[in-house]
């Protein structure tokens, strides 16, 4: 009982110390971050939208979920094309420096709010939508809804809009712990710890952005984006009622760690994961082309030439 007691102060210390850290030190270092570009106005809320050059072309980056900071994790990536296109990071409500919303998370809020944030930044469609991962589903939607505002879609590891799988319960009831974890300080002390700045600098980033996204990790879990991630199945499922228009170019770069790699819910639905990407591509159409690119999930990280080259090569097949 002593050796128990013991260890419970210990983690209690730790937590304490943990939760100390978070709202002085890393709360303080937070809130000096300035915004990359502009807030602008959408519904209850104001919405964060960092842009780099000025291409006859604008490509519109939406990010994953779960990024803290995408107007900082894409910006090598936004440097190399904004050298031929007008570039547009888009963070959503709830990430980065955008505030948070009462408005419901569904596909259609997603898309309103992006065209919104876009026109009150002043840009105009077409665009040439750029998501990750999850954002897949929300450019596929869009261009669904609004094919005339959508040149082409480069989905850069996209979440495939082929199969629909409710969330299991379980992860609903945990997702609040997620928020406790962050109000003692985990998230803040584990990027600290674990972040490679020497392999991110090596890959593009400033010393700033790298610091930043440091910090932000420590502060990404809010209402807004637990609800964003409670009900990402259900996004796959109101994208997948509108056909895609087949006349939209569509190019999805994959990354060989999801090609190759199975995991417990493929596995459960008896699907390899090339099976789960092809099956994805051919509820786009055949016009669908596809790469696999050295890497994991987040393929932004180390292909930024390659994303560059296929980027300009769609493009250039488009205007032919």
């Amino acid at each position: 009982m002593i050796i128990l007691g013991i260890i419970v102060a210990v983690i209690v210390f730790c937590m304490v110390i943990g939760a100390i850290l978070h709202t002085t030190y890393f709360k303080g270092k937070f809130e000096q971050i300035k915004p990359y570009g502009r807030l602008v106005d959408v519904d209850d809320g104001k919405m964060h939208v960092y842009s780099m050059g000025s291409g006859e072309k604008t490509i519109v980056l939406l990010p994953g979920m779960g990024v803290a900071l995408p107007s900082a994790e894409f910006a090598p990536l936004m440097r190399k094309l904004s050298e031929k296109y007008t570039v547009v990071c888009v963070e959503y409500f709830g990430v980065g420096f955008s505030s948070e919303t009462s408005k419901s998370r569904t596909c259609e809020n997603f898309v309103e709010e992006t065209r919104t944030a876009l026109k009150m930044a002043g840009f105009k469609a077409p665009y040439i939508l750029m998501p990750h991962s999850i954002s897949t589903v929300y450019s596929e939607y869009y261009a669904a809804k609004y094919p005339q505002e959508v040149e082409a879609i480069i989905s850069l590891d996209g979440t495939s809009t082929a199969h629909y799988e409710k969330i299991p319960a379980i992860i609903k009831f945990i997702l609040p712990i997620s928020k406790f974890q962050q109000a003692i300080g985990t998230p803040s002390l584990l990027a600290s710890l674990i972040v490679n700045k020497k392999k991110l600098l090596s890959n593009g980033y400033t010393e700033k952005e790298v610091n930043d996204m440091i910090i932000f990790a420590g502060f990404v879990i809010n209402d807004t984006v637990l609800e964003q991630i409670s009900n990402s199945s259900e996004f796959i499922k109101q994208a997948m009622d509108l056909p895609f228009p087949k006349f939209i170019p569509y190019f999805k770069l994959i990354s060989k760690q999801t090609y190759e790699t199975s995991n417990r819910q493929l596995k459960k639905i008896k699907m390899t994961p090339k099976e789960y990407q092809q099956k994805h591509l051919e509820r786009i159409g055949e016009h669908a082309k596809y790469e696999i690119l050295d890497g994991t999930h987040f393929i932004y990280l180390n292909n930024v030439e390659r994303i560059a080259s296929i980027t300009d090569d769609l493009l250039l097949m488009t205007n032919q």
